[in-house]
């Protein structure tokens, strides 16, 4: 596998870009190299950065307005044609709202319907807790046939649309609508499966996805000053979870957190847990949302109240590793 290379600026001064952005540039690179990719939108053309696609190929994009329940069953009929419909709206609508017609005309059929979940996580800010989709990587990862990619940011974003598009299954692909640092660099890789450490340490595995992953870094710097040592891996692909790599990890560190922009249940944090039960039982510290439903405020102002900033990360990690055992249970 190739090294997944860092934009050595990242962590001082980051570029920031919305990793929905990266998402329009990738599809609309799908689109001119295969006519079967197809866009559809639930009336958020413009929002979910489809339109780049819609200027371009107008012929093979519908709007099917605000119908999230017609909008993946008509992307599972072109899917059965040959096509490779990719869909988009706010994941707290698709899947949201949708989640019965993915499972019974996407999953159950194995066509490969591409549910872009824009929007995701607190990061949508000021539309508070009625749009902030923080159960999406649970409800989707337990549809069998389902893929679910959440990119870190937006060159991956990209990246990880090609990629599907190259290779169209059912799959859910989570994106965030404010502007995060772009961590990686345009010769980063990306394939659909495969987890990326981005930093070696010793003391402890800090396991993140999406938007967190940049945090991770961050606070795994900052670990380092107080002479801790946080391994940090990088999980675009929640599923399937490329086991082999994190239980490498946990085998060297013995101790694990799990950082995810989302629930703690069901999610990347459930799935660590999962695989660490059967598998290599260490302890595991999940930070996330904790069973509880977002609130309206600026981006930053939510990281802040949720404790999902790199500082705040750190703290939770440093206080967390006083009382937690090294090594298997």
């Amino acid at each position: 596998m190739s090294v997944y290379q860092i934009d050595p600026k990242a962590l001082v001064e980051p570029r920031l870009e919305p990793i929905r952005h990266g998402f329009g540039r990738g599809l609309l690179a799908a689109g001119e190299t295969d006519e079967r990719v197809v866009a559809l939108c639930a009336d958020l053309t413009e929002s979910t950065c489809m339109h780049h696609f819609k200027a371009r190929f107008p012929e093979r994009f519908v709007e099917v307005g605000i119908a999230e329940q017609n909008l993946v069953t008509v992307a599972a009929g072109l899917a059965h044609a040959g096509k490779i419909p990719f869909t988009s709206s706010y994941a707290a609508f698709s899947p949201g709202r949708n989640w019965e017609q993915i499972k019974t005309t996407a999953c159950m059929n194995r066509r490969p319907v591409i549910v872009c979940g824009s929007h995701a996580g607190i990061n949508v800010g000021y539309d508070g807790a009625t749009h902030q989709m923080l159960e999406d990587l649970a409800i989707m990862r337990v549809l069998p046939n389902m893929r679910v990619i959440a990119p870190g940011d937006s060159l991956e974003a990209e990246r990880a649309t090609l990629a599907i598009a190259a290779d169209p299954a059912p799959t859910y692909l989570r994106l965030a609508r404010d502007q995060t640092p772009v961590f990686s660099r345009p010769d980063s890789p990306f394939q659909i499966g495969p987890a990326y450490p981005l930093r070696e340490g010793s003391d402890v595995s800090l396991i993140a996805t999406g938007t967190m992953t940049y945090q991770a870094l961050v606070a795994a710097s900052l670990l380092d000053r107080h002479g801790i040592s946080a391994e940090v891996v990088h999980v675009p692909t929640v599923k399937p979870l490329d086991e082999a790599t994190v239980l490498a990890s946990l085998r060297k560190t013995g101790r694990a957190v799990t950082i995810e922009e989302a629930q703690i249940a069901g999610g990347l944090g459930g799935a660590i847990c999962e695989l660490t039960a059967r598998a290599h039982p260490v302890v595991v510290q999940r930070l996330g949302l904790r069973d509880r439903y977002g609130e309206t405020g600026a981006p930053t102002e939510l990281l802040e109240k949720f404790r999902l900033t790199g500082r705040l990360i750190a703290e939770d990690i440093e206080r967390g590793l006083d009382s937690t055992p090294k090594g298997s249970l």
